[in-house]
């Protein structure tokens, strides 16, 4: 049963969650929450985001357990967090900027959709999509140069591991990230520090506006069947009636149906978007060599190089973490963006006032 079927027929009712607008939320609790919650998140997945780097900028095939081991024994717990300090400072201000630009963008279109005569579930669609493409584009202003230094550091200590895996990485040493901004920015100016912002719009913009669409309409979806389930078995088990339902989700019910839709969206985007993720991450990190003298890679050169490696096969080397990470981090972060919105709402006598 569809939910917009639900929504007329009175006999069946599903109750799901109601959006909350971006004119609802206390804006100061809104950042101040927005920012301590992601924070811990970020520290919690920093570790994938560094095995699946320093696997993409490896000049072989080196399995996560492999990779992880080397790191352990010769850089310790440390070498998991390289980069940590530089990341989690771009982290707030461009998670900030990308949360501004979501709920501003799907506020806006959404409204504009319905007054088109667009259906609630595709207007819903339309909007997330604008949305979540409009939002990856304004952060990446704040997140290409905090990516480029932050890989910088990943990889650092990638020498003292093997020698062999990282053999064409940057050589230079850098002591913190304060150090590699000024380092980077004095060697290749400020192009250096948005080395891949072009394939970095190419890979976020289409993929968070995919990954919007997808939750927005898998959420509806499941909402749908699984509301009708329910009601059909309570209505069978209280009342001896076969036809209607009617559900209201509780909120443990909520926060699974919310990650369910979240992994299911991300292991998608995953895979389409892990070709770009690789060569970008090479641009940012990787040098190429021309009379002798270093030079930044090229797209072309990067994908010549990841060719010739492994074929088409090393455009996915660190495939695993990426895919994990993003599922984790998707559900963890969607599950506590919609609990940061919640917490954050103005009471309702402000905003209906």
């Amino acid at each position: 049963m569809s939910l917009g079927a639900a929504e007329d027929d009175p006999a069946s009712e599903i109750h799901i969650p109601a959006d909350i607008d971006w004119h609802m939320l206390d804006k100061s609790r809104f950042f101040l929450l927005g920012a301590a919650l992601f924070s811990g998140v970020s520290a919690a997945l920093y570790p994938i985001v560094v095995l699946k780097t320093r696997q993409q900028v490896s000049s072989s095939q080196i399995s996560c357990f492999k990779m992880s081991f080397a790191m352990m024994r010769h850089e310790g717990l440390r070498g998991f967090y390289r980069g940590f300090g530089t990341s989690l400072m771009g982290t707030i201000p461009a998670r900030a900027l990308y949360m501004t630009a979501l709920e501003v963008t799907k506020s806006n279109v959404g409204s504009a959709t319905v007054r088109f005569g667009f259906s609630e579930t595709t207007a819903t669609a339309i909007a997330s999509a604008a949305a979540g493409m409009s939002s990856a584009m304004a952060a990446q202003l704040v997140w290409t140069p905090i990516d480029v230094v932050s890989q910088r550091l990943m990889v650092q200590g990638c020498h003292n591991c093997s020698k062999n895996i990282l053999p064409h990485v940057n050589p230079g040493k850098y002591s913190n990230g304060i150090d590699a901004f000024r380092k980077i920015l004095y060697a290749d100016g400020p192009r250096g520090l948005y080395r891949g912002f072009g394939i970095s719009i190419l890979t976020y913009a289409p993929s968070n506006a995919v990954w919007w669409a997808s939750y927005s309409v898998a959420q509806r979806l499941i909402w749908g069947g699984f509301g009708c389930y329910m009601g059909k078995k309570d209505n069978k088990v209280d009342h001896g009636l076969t036809n209607g339902c009617s559900y209201r989700p509780d909120s443990m019910a909520t926060v699974a149906v919310q990650g369910v839709c979240a992994a299911m969206a991300s292991g998608v985007s995953a895979v389409i978007t892990m070709p770009l993720d690789t060569i970008k991450t090479r641009l940012q990190v990787l040098d190429g060599e021309e009379n002798g003298r270093r030079r930044p890679l090229t797209a072309v050169q990067a994908v010549r190089n990841l060719v010739k490696e492994a074929g088409l096969s090393a455009c996915y080397r660190g495939l695993g973490p990426r895919w994990v990470s993003m599922s984790m981090s998707a559900t963890t972060m969607i599950t506590t963006y919609e609990f940061l919105k919640r917490m954050s709402t103005k009471r309702q006598e402000t905003f209906t006032s």
